[in-house]
């Protein structure tokens, strides 16, 4: 029998029983991630005994088992086996290192990845198979649950829907984790309250913290804070390219002007490859920073073995990369040794604008084939959005800076070398607008520039970033519009293009909910949180410096964190998502949908100021 005829045989025969293989594969692939995930939140989350342990080992390895066979399946009955690699390479690297990592760890019961680190030195790092194990299944998990996501109702949902809904799922999640015994350190008590706070704080990117983190939560809680950080900063920057999971989720592409600030309409329809591209780059960013951020650390801090050193470096660079704020340090950045490690603030610094100046901006920048595009035609030039986000960033920037040193040269910067007071300076300038690192006491900053950094918390940063805030794209069009009516001009002019008048009331629609959302939040903690307002070294601009800097996901506080009151947390969290989803999103989400939106009513006329 030729080769031909065998093939051909083979095919007929595999095409008779596909669909009830794939099929009956599929609703095992469900079965067996439900009970996985439900066997991993019973090994970490619960104290075992040895051989208990190894049970539960077994049945995860089993899940594993399982997965390469069905990837293995689904290539036995895909009829072109080159494509099915290429469409499925990432699945298919991941499923290859299970199978490697299952072959070692039962024929020479060890991990190739814990050998990898062992032979450079780094031991100790708490359980690195724990972490080895978690980080395979997660992408294992994730992987499968994705493709698993065809087998749901096509429902029609409304994109800002979907976008809140998951965040939300992100918070249930790492609340229902944080909750487990494992989580927190032996004698510490982590009520319902303070693990929605921290879950909430996490998966939002703000970094407003009730609890001292090292001290609450062990290694296994802060995996737990790292993962939600990570997700909770990749799905913000990678919602841009829902337009490609549009055919699973039922959305249409007219729904694509819902997305408030992260992608403009172009990148968003044009890239079909941008979650890709986002995971790519984002890792790469964070790779680099922790690299740097474990060579810098040098003797600023004290850490138990090389492996926690590590860790402490991965976890600093992604909080810092998605604009998180939430450190391992105690007293953050603050903290005594690392207030003065200059040189690791510029590693902060730098992870922070590229978290913040957004992924289509950096895209634009730093792509290899759009920079050898410029070189090649000096007459193109970055993007207008690239634009606004670039030189807004600098202006902002400049703009804090120079007060900061002015303001603050007898006060929070007192006692450092200039070199210090420059790089104080600038972590100040960069961090109000995105991130809660901070290398100085802001209740002991003076009010002048208390005040400039609500306002720079209130801008934010740029659109398609982990930034919270206006946005400087927001901004952008107000002050170009605001140019164009003091100039008598009939239409908005932005650095020699025009905007649309959609895009200037979406701007101002934007501007006045952020502004009343505010005052609403800020009328109600002035009633619950005033037990602080009785303190002596305290005032209601504490209060104004908290809700701005929840409702901008910015995570910087003036220490009034821990003395919310129940009530006030609860403000402070409903802050925290409405400022990560974007407001127009929440408003989207709740107002009907127009039946026709091509009609007009007659002008009406009024006079102005």
């Amino acid at each position: 029998m030729s080769l031909q005829s065998f093939r051909e045989k083979a095919n007929l025969f595999l095409y008779g029983n596909k669909k009830l293989a794939l099929r009956t594969g599929k609703a095992l692939n469900v079965v067996v991630t439900v009970g996985a995930v439900i066997t991993l939140v019973y090994l970490y989350g619960y104290p075992h005994k040895p051989e208990e342990e190894d049970l539960l080992l077994n049945i995860i390895q089993g899940s594993f088992g399982y997965y390469v066979f069905h990837y293995f399946l689904r290539f036995v009955y895909d009829f072109h086996p080159e494509k099915f690699f290429k469409k499925t390479w990432f699945e298919g690297v991941v499923m290859f290192i299970l199978l490697i990592e299952g072959i070692s760890f039962n024929v020479f019961d060890t991990l190739l990845f814990v050998e990898l680190f062992r032979s450079i030195g780094i031991t100790g790092i708490a359980g690195v198979s724990t972490v080895v194990i978690q980080f395979y299944f997660v992408c294992v998990v994730i992987i499968e649950a994705l493709r698993a996501s065809s087998i749901f109702p096509r429902i029609k949902l409304h994109p800002a829907t979907v976008f809140i809904f998951s965040f939300l799922a992100i918070i249930a999640a790492g609340t229902g984790l944080l909750l487990l015994p494992e989580m927190t350190t032996a004698g510490s008590s982590l009520s319902f309250l303070d693990a929605l706070f921290t879950s909430t704080s996490a998966g939002c990117v703000t970094g407003l913290m009730v609890l001292d983190t090292p001290a609450v939560f062990t290694f296994k809680g802060e995996m737990v804070l790292l993962f939600l950080i990570q997700v909770g900063g990749f799905n913000i920057i990678a919602f841009g390219s829902f337009i490609a999971l549009a055919s699973k989720l039922g959305l249409g592409v007219r729904h694509h002007d819902v997305i408030e600030d992260f992608v403009n309409r172009d990148s968003a329809l044009s890239a079909q490859g941008m979650l890709r591209k986002v995971f790519l780059w984002a890792l790469t960013i964070e790779v680099l920073g922790a690299m740097a951020f474990y060579v810098l650390l040098g003797d600023s801090a004290t850490f138990a073995s090389r492996g926690d050193r590590l860790f402490n470096s991965v976890f600093h660079a992604v909080s810092a990369f998605n604009n998180a704020g939430i450190s391992l340090f105690s007293g953050g950045f603050y903290e005594e040794g690392i207030r003065e490690n200059y040189m690791l603030h510029w590693v902060i610094i730098g992870l922070i604008l590229f978290g913040s100046i957004g992924m289509v901006a950096l895209f634009d920048m730093f792509d290899i084939k759009r920079l050898r595009d410029r070189m090649r035609n000096s007459w193109k030039t970055i993007s207008f959005s690239t634009k606004i986000a670039l030189y807004f960033t600098i202006a902002l920037t400049i703009i804090t800076a120079l007060p900061y040193f002015i303001l603050e040269y007898d006060n929070t910067l007192k006692g450092q070398s200039f070199f210090g007071k420059f790089t104080t300076t600038m972590f100040q300038a960069v961090t109000p607008r995105s991130c809660g690192f901070n290398t100085v006491d802001y209740h002991q900053m003076g009010i002048p520039m208390l005040f400039i950094t609500i306002i720079m918390m209130f801008i934010g940063s740029s659109s398609s970033s982990t930034g919270g805030g206006i946005k400087t794209s927001t901004l952008g069009v107000i002050y170009a519009d605001l140019l164009s009516t003091i100039k008598g001009l009939n239409f908005t002019e932005l650095f020699k293009r025009t905007v649309s008048a959609v895009h200037t009331s979406r701007a101002y629609a934007i501007l006045n909910i952020f502004i009343l959302g505010n005052l609403v939040c800020l009328f109600l903690l002035s009633i619950s949180e005033q037990h602080i307002l009785d303190m002596p070294d305290r005032s209601f601009l504490d209060l104004v410096f908290e809700q701005v800097s929840a409702l901008s996901t910015t995570g910087l506080s003036t220490g009034i964190t821990p003395m919310l009151s129940p009530f006030g947390k609860s403000v402070i969290m409903v802050s925290m998502v409405v400022g990560r989803v974007g407001t127009l999103t929440v408003a989207y989400a709740f107002t009907s949908k127009l039946i026709s939106k091509n009609y007009k009513y007659p002008e009406g006329h009024t006079m102005l100021g």
